[in-house]
């Protein structure tokens, strides 16, 4: 783990300066975790050795990672980072709203960013990393919407890790005016195939009454890479927010994300795909916290583990004393595609209000037999009858993007992934 503090670049704003020497000092104070630690329970506390982690300028060719930065066809706007460092832009953003660099943000609309940034305590098990990440970051994405503005199509986001050992500390801060509209879309990704790499990633989103905002985040990082994602949501008053991971890269990865459903009529979906293969863990912990009455939370995880892969799911819905009327649900599936994997799942309830209506469970199985056996009774193979059937049950919990473009990118990755799995990962 590092010790030497971070220098915050002399263009900052004071109030940031100050937020990061007084994380730095939090990050010194707060404990590593310890395998007892029940926000820990299940992990690989191994993978929190991160010795030797430093930044690094960028490695690999600015134009080669832009040329690689390939995802939506048609995008409204498009940024492409290299270890923290913008390398490309373009923008046919409405005219009124704000989709700068957090870099620039900061100097040009400091006061602006002060407002939202980092301002949920962080209560999943990562107040030490989200520390570190406070007390490091330099770079990112800010978007601010305004009032009454709809953002058609996506912006999307490249996050690039270059250099052996380098840790990026990416941070995406989103807020949306009243009445209106964005969707986000993150791509984590590796120069190479072999170098390994560390991100300490947060997202701050923040959705204002009526409106929508709807963030993608799609990890696909190299297998000797490792990640720790924070994402921090809250929904005013009749807002939907809408959240979703794909899991497809990294040795170890951690996501929290927290859901704060601050106003009435307001909506969270939090959704998931995981399709970790050989000794992938992925460990994913939630908290969907209903403050006011009258709102709604869904949670659909979807998890098809092969090989010696690991995954962890830890969820609790809570019911503020205020929030009746509450709707909530939460549902993590698991398809054990081998027989030595290992799915984890905690799903929990905590209700202090009346009249809620909530519920929670959890599923793990393999495939059947007689599934198998229909598939190639049709001339199908094995090995492609597997992964029909995975790629099937993956699709609900992309479905409910209902955006064609973006459900069209992950099932893109998703398949990279189930080719890379049948071909042994050559």
């Amino acid at each position: 783990m590092t010790t030497t503090a971070p220098q915050t670049p002399a263009i900052f704003p004071a109030w940031f300066a100050a937020r990061q020497h007084d994380a730095w000092e939090r990050y010194l104070a707060t404990p590593t975790p310890k395998r007892g630690d029940e926000p820990w329970r299940f992990s690989n506390i191994k993978q929190l050795d991160f010795a030797g982690f430093s930044r690094s300028a960028g490695v690999s060719p600015a134009a080669d990672l832009i040329a690689r930065s390939t995802g939506l066809e048609k995008t409204t706007a498009k940024f492409v980072f290299s270890n923290d460092e913008l390398i490309h832009s373009e923008s046919r953003l409405p005219e009124g709203v704000i989709c700068l660099p957090l870099a620039e943000a900061l100097v040009s609309h400091g006061d602006l960013v002060a407002e939202h940034f980092m301002k949920q305590e962080t209560r999943l098990g990562s107040a030490k990393f989200a520390a570190w990440h406070e007390a490091s970051v330099s770079n990112g994405l800010f978007i601010h919407t305004g009032d009454n503005v709809e953002i058609e199509g996506a912006i999307e986001v490249h996050h690039w890790i270059s250099g052996s050992n380098t840790v990026i500390f990416p941070h995406t801060l989103v807020v949306t005016g009243k009445s209106s509209k964005v969707r986000v879309v993150e791509i984590f990704r590796s120069a190479d195939d072999i170098t390994p790499g560390l991100a300490i990633a947060f997202n701050d989103l923040s959705a204002g009454p009526n409106s929508h905002l709807d963030y993608v985040a799609i990890q696909a990082l190299n297998e000797v890479t490792r990640i720790i994602q924070i994402n921090e949501t809250s929904t005013a008053r009749d807002a939907s927010a809408k959240g979703f991971i794909l899991n497809a890269g990294a040795s170890w990865a951690r996501n929290e994300s927290l859901s704060r459903l601050e106003g009435s009529g307001s909506r969270s979906d939090m959704l998931s795909v995981s399709i970790p293969a050989r000794e992938q863990e992925y460990d994913q912990r939630t908290f969907q916290h209903h403050v006011s009455e009258g709102a709604y939370s869904d949670l659909l995880y979807k998890n098809s583990l092969y090989d010696d892969s690991k995954t962890i799911f830890s969820g609790l819905i809570f019911v503020g004393e205020s929030a009746h009327h509450t709707d909530a649900y939460q549902t993590c599936r698991n398809l054990l595609m081998s027989d030595t994997c290992e799915a984890n799942s905690l799903p929990g309830l905590e209700i202090n209000a009346d009249q809620v209506k909530c519920s929670h469970g959890s599923t793990s199985s393999q495939i059947h037999d007689e599934e198998i056996f229909y598939l190639r009774a049709r001339g199908i193979d094995p090995v492609r009858a597997r992964q029909l059937i995975a790629r099937g049950f993956s699709v609900e919990a992309i479905a409910r993007l209902n955006d064609e473009p973006t459900e069209e990118l992950l099932l893109k990755f998703l398949d990279e992934k189930f080719a890379h799995i049948a071909t042994g990962g050559a």
